[in-house]
């Protein structure tokens, strides 16, 4: 795997997105598209992390449309047509309209786009809470982090409604307590959020479950039992997990769907906060496309190096991060929340989890090293039966200070 074949993209759209700006806009525009990239980046490095627990479940195929034709969709959709949509049917005006607003009448728009966030808050804020209930309320997740809170809601979620309702019950509280004026507005969207996480999440496993992503093409057939012939070496080169089955076809297509609507969910609130930077519609969508981008080669970096195979707390942190940014998004309704808040908070939660995964390996491989000649414990950490011991944070048990836990 090399580095600069990952990030090559990222570099060279960072150089001509600031070199265009200057050229331009000026030294000043300049600066303001390298100070949004880094605000992009640094709100949505936990969106990496969660990208990356999909993307590895896609082909390499789906895994470089997801660099390519999925950073158009971030950019010019997401970045520059989405806000000017949202403000469109918000404001009752044409899109044509809000195009002529955003470019002739720079405050009117972002005034407008400022309206518009309760709506905005609702639809992202619900997205992103159902993600993070269905995480914690999964039966099947062995890995646990913080054992005293995670394992009772593990054994909760066998009751497979649960997220949904918590979801709704959720949007009820928020929007008749935390919503002002905005009720209707809120709950509608949230309705919206709700209706298309199920929506898309539901399609795609409904055809991953299936298998049918790899019939819809004889080919596809083909090249997905000759990938099982070469055995888990090949599956572990590509995924950095051994026997991951790489979702093909229809099933690749609605996991990369599902990986463009959490985008767009955890970019709502740098689509926004930009504007306290610039007014401009075209140095906020440069600014924010680069630091987009950067998040989407550091995905493909995680998925292709196994990282989340190698530090099993990554995935729990940026859940958690998801779950404060939901909360976040739902406070901002009516209380502005600064931006360095949610950064610092994501940071915070991925920090954590990362020392928490180092720490684990080494307690892992120091237990391995002791018990390898005694026969107690596998090179893998496995006791007789089978399952992984490491203890929980909080959990007790006899085991000295645990930093995580299997089921």
């Amino acid at each position: 795997m090399h580095v600069l074949r990952i990030f090559g993209w990222s570099f060279a759209i960072t150089a001509i997105g600031i070199a265009a700006a200057g050229v331009i806009g000026g030294g000043d525009a300049a600066a303001i598209v390298a100070i949004l990239a880094v605000l992009e980046i640094s709100l949505s490095f936990d969106n990496a992390v969660i990208n990356a627990t999909i993307l590895r479940r896609m082909s390499e195929v789906w895994q470089r449309l997801f660099l390519s034709l999925g950073v158009i969709i971030a950019v010019f959709g997401m970045r520059l047509l989405f806000p000017i949509v949202i403000v469109a049917l918000t404001a009752h005006l044409s899109p044509m309209d809000v195009f002529d607003l955003a470019l002739n009448d720079e405050a009117e728009y972002a005034a407008r786009l400022h309206e518009a966030h309760p709506s905005i808050a609702a639809f992202g804020g619900i997205f992103l809470f159902m993600i993070f209930l269905d995480f914690m309320f999964d039966p099947e997740r062995d890995i646990q982090w913080l054992r005293w809170l995670e394992e009772p809601l593990r054994r909760a979620g066998q009751l497979d409604v649960l997220s949904v309702v918590t979801g709704l019950v959720a949007l009820l509280v928020v929007a008749e307590a935390f919503s002002g004026d905005h009720t209707q507005q809120v709950l509608t969207a949230g309705v919206a959020g709700l209706a298309t996480y199920l929506g898309v999440r539901g399609l795609g496993e409904f055809f991953e479950a299936r298998g049918i992503g790899a019939d819809d093409e004889d080919e596809d057939e083909d090249e997905g039992t000759s990938a099982q012939a070469t055995g888990s070496a090949s599956a572990e080169r590509r995924t950095g997990t051994p026997d991951l089955v790489l979702a093909t076809g229809r099933a690749a297509f609605f996991l990369f769907l599902y990986l463009e609507v959490i985008d767009a969910s955890f970019s709502f609130d740098g689509v926004v906060g930009a504007f306290a930077i610039s007014q401009n519609i075209f140095i906020i969508a440069t600014g924010l496309g680069i630091g987009a981008m950067y998040i989407r080669s550091t995905t493909v970096y995680l998925v292709r190096r196994g990282t989340l195979s190698e530090y099993v707390f990554l995935e729990h942190g940026a859940h958690y991060a998801i779950g404060a940014l939901a909360v976040i998004l739902a406070v901002s309704i009516e209380t502005e929340v600064h931006e360095v808040v949610t950064g610092l908070i994501g940071v915070a939660f991925i920090g954590l989890a990362l020392l928490s995964s180092i720490r684990f390996r080494a307690k892992e491989r120091k237990a391995a090293e002791i018990e390898s000649g005694a026969g107690g414990t596998g090179p893998d950490g496995q006791d007789s039966d089978g399952a992984v011991d490491s203890g929980g944070l909080g959990g007790g048990g006899d085991k000295a200070s645990p930093v995580g836990t299997s089921s």
